[in-house]
């Protein structure tokens, strides 16, 4: 008793310590940081929210064969392993395969995390499509004059989408004081997003940065003059049918939208942007994003990375499969994923828990898993 008593005031004491800190350094997100430590599909629950408006839902259909295959025993254990929570496989436009585990259900929201940069990206292309933004090889400082000085100004929305800005953001997700915390559990996006030093060239290095994508976010904000959610609900939401009103995090009530992160739906509404983009941009005969900006966020940049081999892995925040033509996919760190397969005229969405540890050429098992099994759909 003795010996629980005093691991209880160590524990508190540690975490008053943090606080304190936190506090007087004008670092308060640090005090969530330390008490949610690891991010979860349900932290839209934590945060204050936008609403993802819907207006006349069209659900997709099913396929005559929806459900007649089954998993391999196999990838089914493997799947569980890793707590999926929702397979769902579409092929010519409608839902072949639907499976949920878990507390995962058709309708309920789960978060995506990092999916929700291709999100950013998909409403970036049509920013540039509408002409609220002249070219993705603009300055990002002609729309963020804040964002200059050090090399910032050399720094273009190209740059952001490929994710070679050459900013020093650390992408650290098991340090609760890093600045990718902050992101996440901070209060001032702009401040944090803005919170960076040139230490490369811009356009000469591939490096994953949450905090490009967060500068994409500002800059459509700034130039629609709409939030991500009102603009995503305008432009996606509401012309692909979406069946249930998503919510979108904010780093405070009223404040900017986590465009890095933090996009909460079903898997049926998810499949929704994997379709759209698996038709060029194209929705109901109408061009919600430019073909050739579609065409472009799955092509590979081929911007060197830290392994000084050129990216063959990352288009426009959108992840590309080298070993699969065509194929690329939106991901989020748990396992979240929005797979686009052209040669088999196909969506795929996983949802879960825990992503698959396993990559070989930057691309998650499950990848290959899925691409193994879909043509026996």
């Amino acid at each position: 008793m003795k010996k629980g008593k005093k691991i209880l005031l160590y524990t508190a004491g540690i975490l008053a310590a943090i606080t304190l800190l936190a506090y007087a350094t004008g670092n308060s997100y640090m005090v969530k940081s330390a008490l949610y430590n690891f991010a979860n599909v349900d932290d839209y629950k934590k945060f204050d929210n936008d609403t993802v408006a819907i207006a006349a839902p069209q659900p997709i259909a099913n396929s005559s064969r929806y459900n007649n295959a089954t998993l391999p025993d196999s990838m089914k254990a493997y799947l569980q392993s890793i707590e999926t929570g929702a397979l769902l496989v579409i092929k010519n436009d409608s839902v072949v395969f639907e499976e949920y585990w878990d507390a995962f259900s058709a309708d309920g929201l789960s978060g995506s995390f990092s999916v929700a940069k291709s999100i950013t990206s998909m409403l970036l292309g049509i920013a540039v499509q509408e002409g609220h933004i002249k070219s993705i090889d603009d300055k990002v400082e002609q729309y963020l004059p804040w964002f200059t000085g050090g090399g910032k100004e050399n720094v273009t929305i190209r740059h952001l989408l490929t994710m070679s800005s050459g900013t020093d953001f650390s992408e650290s997700y098991m340090n609760p004081f890093s600045i990718t915390a902050n992101l996440y559990y901070g209060d001032d996006l702009v401040q944090t997003a803005n919170d960076v030093t040139m230490v490369n060239q811009p356009g000469t290095l591939h490096k994953y940065k949450s905090g490009d994508t967060q500068l994409l976010g500002l800059i459509i904000e700034k130039m629609t003059g709409k939030k991500l959610a009102q603009y995503a609900a305008e432009k996606l939401w509401q012309p692909l049918g979406a069946t249930q009103a998503a919510l979108w995090s904010t780093d405070k009530a009223g404040g900017n939208t986590k465009a890095y992160c933090c996009f909460n739906t079903n898997a049926r509404d998810f499949a929704k942007l994997g379709q759209l983009m698996l038709h060029g941009g194209k929705w109901n005969g109408r061009q919600l994003i430019d073909s050739a900006y579609v065409a472009a966020s799955g092509t590979a940049c081929n911007i060197p990375d830290e392994t000084g081999l050129r990216c063959h892995y990352y288009g426009y925040q959108w992840w590309v499969s080298p070993e699969h033509e065509g194929v690329f996919y939106a991901r989020g760190i748990l396992g979240q994923y929005i797979m686009v397969i052209p040669s088999q005229n196909a969506v795929v969405v996983r949802l879960g828990k825990v992503k698959s540890q396993v990559l070989r050429n930057a691309t998650p098992k499950i990848v290959y898993d899925i691409m193994n099994w879909i043509p026996q759909l």
